[in-house]
């Protein structure tokens, strides 16, 4: 990385800007006070707009910074989980449920970016998972035959012998493509649920930290920020892996917040796109500690991964960084002279199963913990949870779950780099 990088998000970097904040202080009464500015929080503002509720947004920095224009792009269809392993831990029901949601949800974004006209460069392109080990294609195998058995036609294997026909390394022993799964720009996306929910009503505040939330004796909520107080009905947390600042402890200690890097690059020429990754996909490796990557509609690279167990921060980005070209250029020698544009981090928001979690406690309705899967999910959760607030409960596909607190977590994971080196081994020994 010898030239000039950027550390800012390609999506946040490339995105216009968003001109409908309101102005002034924050004041007045609403129905709903939606506290979070990211993907959820906008799906949720232009529902509850569309059932004629008035709503007002608290984004505690700019619209879509966080999560929501900090992703690797990629809106795929299936749970975090091995669903044979989910099935057999909570049923087969419930686990078709599951990963039907998620289904669903790849649905969801392209319908409201459709219904909205929003210009994210949404394309159903299937995500491909790489066998890093001949043993993993194993799994693939039965992973496979389950799937379509029970829950996704839209699912083929790709054998050893024809992985070189989907991707250019030879790093990989096979694949499982879910042919449904969609990429999408991350910021476009952000920054046009945002307008959408302005243009409907919703008043959207930026630089608006929530510091309280407290019930009045009428039983509504006064939603305390620098920029002034808002009285409302209902209340929606929908702050993802953003840090829980003031009155959020109870939800503090049920999601654990790891960082997650990427780099982009610049632009490749046509004959390297086309050696390397003819389809297009969405790409993500079968390592504990993988990646994740795909290409950009201007042909960049955005590649990804956990590569390291931390928060994100400018110093953890630019090591993260580091880590991650030299991945890219392991697996794709091909690309070792490409220039590095972009780096950047997000926070992911992780439940300990893995699991979303969506509903009310004490009064305050939620979703988040993600997991990796927020860029579908969080839409699909925003508009699910305005059902949940106008009365209609069976909407949320997460209310049967119980959400206990994490052992030993009160703020910030200390735990992290001994869960990393725990994964390390797994990869090592499996």
């Amino acid at each position: 990385m010898t030239h000039q990088i950027g550390l800012q998000s390609f999506w946040l970097a490339s995105a216009p800007p968003f001109t409908g904040g309101a102005e002034g202080p924050v004041e007045g009464k609403a129905d709903v006070a939606i506290i979070g500015g990211g993907y959820t929080g906008m799906s949720a503002a232009i529902a509850l707009a569309k059932r004629g509720a008035s709503v007002v947004v608290l984004e505690a920095g700019e619209v879509a910074s966080e999560a929501s224009g900090r992703n690797g792009g990629q809106c795929n269809a299936g749970t975090a989980h091995d669903y044979g392993a989910l099935s057999d831990a909570l049923g087969r029901d419930r686990a078709m449920a599951y990963y039907r949601a998620h289904v669903d949800a790849v649905d969801s974004v392209e319908r409201l970016t459709l219904e909205e006209g929003i210009d994210c460069a949404f394309n159903r392109c299937g995500r491909l998972k790489l066998a890093a080990k001949p043993a993993h294609y194993e799994k693939f195998a039965r992973a496979y035959e389950r799937l379509v058995a029970e829950v996704d036609p839209h699912v083929s294997l790709i054998s050893p012998e024809r992985i070189g026909d989907e991707i250019g390394s030879d790093k990989f022993f096979g694949g499982l493509l879910q042919k449904t799964s969609a990429q999408l720009h991350s910021g476009r996306l952000g920054i046009g649920l945002a307008a959408a929910a302005a243009r409907k009503g919703a008043r959207i505040f930026e630089q608006a930290l929530v510091t309280d939330v407290a019930r009045q004796s009428d039983g509504q909520w006064l939603v305390t920020t620098p920029r002034g107080a808002v009285v409302a009905k209902q209340v929606l947390i929908a702050t993802g892996g953003a840090p829980f600042a003031g009155p959020f402890n109870w939800f503090r200690r049920r999601i654990v917040t790891v960082g997650s890097f990427v780099v982009a690059t610049a632009p490749l020429p046509a004959p390297v796109l086309a050696q390397l990754f003819p389809h297009r996909r969405n790409y993500v490796t079968s390592k504990n500690i993988g990646n994740y990557f795909r290409l950009t509609d201007d042909h960049r690279l955005i590649f990804g991964g956990r590569a390291r167990f931390a928060m994100s921060n400018d110093k953890s980005d630019v090591k993260g960084g580091h880590i991650l070209q030299k991945t890219m250029t392991d697996l794709f020698p091909a690309l070792a002279d490409v220039k590095i544009d972009h780096v950047w981090g997000g926070n992911v928001d992780l439940t300990a199963d893995r699991l979303p979690r969506a509903g009310e406690h004490d009064g305050l309705f939620y979703a988040m913990g993600y997991s990796g899967h927020g860029v579908q999910m969080s839409v699909h959760m925003g508009e699910k949870m305005a059902a949940v607030m106008d009365g209609h409960p069976d909407a949320n596909p997460w209310r049967d779950l119980d959400w206990p607190s994490v052992p030993g977590h009160f703020g910030k994971p200390w735990f992290l780099p001994f869960v990393g080196l725990y994964y390390r081994f797994q990869d090592i020994i499996h």
